[in-house]
């Protein structure tokens, strides 16, 4: 199929874009940055926006830099951005991780971060990461600009807080302590298929324990989130098996598992549960 007629517009400039966007919102007008998301849903006609509004030529979208604490992500930036270190700090190799598993390579090539957690997919790598690292989004419009964390962000099955004339305009990712260790572990059917559950986890060792868990579950609920029970049954314990089993369990009981024509949910929590203790393990590695 093809897509049903649209508007293109191509701004030059942030304050055109959101000018555009406060006009043309009320009328289904959209963000076009990657396009990986909203292009495949519109050629199946899912979606039918009648103005686009292309953002690929505005300066200053492409920003990633890190202040020292925050790694700001504009939203020109494309997945493979990730391909290599893009902080001198341990988050570097998370990213660099997480975006390996990502679909694949042509479209990690032109799909964005920020478009990714727009598009608030629950089976999204970065939302699962924004999720589990407490990100701040950066949302922009005529109106001004605020800041959303990443708790209050994610409302449901593509579905955020995001107003309709507001652009996600930036990301800032938390820095990682110099001694965090992190796991990551995703389930598909096929490589490149949408997650049924994945994990990340961060967590830091001291005297032989395990302190300031972070256990995020993607795939399996609505939204991705922290399980704060699957963190405390980590926190305080040696990093090995037992803990991990058990922090494990509580994340596979803590969830309230989406049911669709692939899974139900008993098989969804069982996945968790896998998900999160191979994550686990991971970061032993």
């Amino acid at each position: 199929m093809k897509p049903a007629p649209f508007v293109r517009h191509v701004p030059r400039t942030l304050q055109q874009a959101l000018a555009m966007l406060s006009q043309l919102a009320g009328q289904d007008g959209r963000i076009l940055a990657g396009g990986q998301s909203l292009v495949p849903i519109m050629a199946f006609r899912l979606a039918k926006p009648a103005h686009l509004i292309d953002i690929n030529e505005i300066a200053g979208l492409d920003r990633l830099d890190s202040d020292g604490t925050a790694l700001t992500i504009g939203a020109r930036v494309r997945h493979a951005a990730f391909h290599g270190p893009a902080v001198d700090n341990p988050l570097a190799a998370l990213l660099s991780y997480v975006a390996r598993h990502i679909a694949h390579y042509p479209i990690r090539m032109r799909g964005t971060f920020c478009g990714s957690l727009a598009h608030a997919d629950p089976a999204s790598e970065w939302c699962l990461t924004a999720a589990t690292l407490g990100a701040t989004m950066i949302a922009k419009s005529q109106r001004g600009e605020r800041e959303i964390a990443a708790a209050d962000f994610f409302e449901g099955i593509m579905s955020t807080a995001l107003a309709e004339d507001e652009l996600l305009a930036e990301v800032r990712l938390p820095l990682l302590a110099a001694d965090a260790k992190f796991g990551f572990n995703e389930f598909s059917r096929r490589a490149g298929d949408f997650a049924m559950a994945s994990s990340l986890v961060t967590y830091r060792v001291a005297d032989g324990k395990i302190s300031e868990a972070r256990i995020g579950v993607g795939g399996a609920e609505s939204s991705p989130r922290r399980i704060e029970e699957a963190e405390s049954a980590l926190n305080g314990q040696p990093p090995g098996d037992p803990a991990f089993r058990a922090a494990a369990l509580a994340a596979s009981d803590a969830v309230d598992p989406l049911e669709d024509h692939q899974t139900n949910a008993e098989y969804r929590r069982d996945l968790v549960r896998a998900v999160v203790r191979r994550a686990l393990e991971h970061s032993l590695t």
